[in-house]
């Protein structure tokens, strides 16, 4: 797909870190399947992706956490 933000380049596979934040809690998962722009760096995460990400945060926030780092593991 045709990045959207500088709409130059392709994207590309690749992973990206997503830094969540809601509240006292700040969650950062690492190595995140994503869609990349190699101009401007620009990431896509998919949709499936993302609603596992919120499903985790959404549990961390119920639990208490106030920061966690995670590596990414799909469902």
């Amino acid at each position: 797909m045709k990045c959207v933000i500088c709409k130059y380049e392709e994207t590309k596979p690749g992973t990206v870190t997503v830094t969540l934040e809601r509240g006292e809690t700040t969650l950062v998962f690492k190595n995140v399947p994503a869609q990349v722009c190699e101009n401007c760096g620009e990431a896509y995460v998919d949709e499936a992706i993302t609603a596992q990400l919120l499903m985790d945060a959404e549990a961390a926030v119920k639990t208490g956490v106030q920061v966690e780092f995670r590596q990414f593991v799909a469902a």
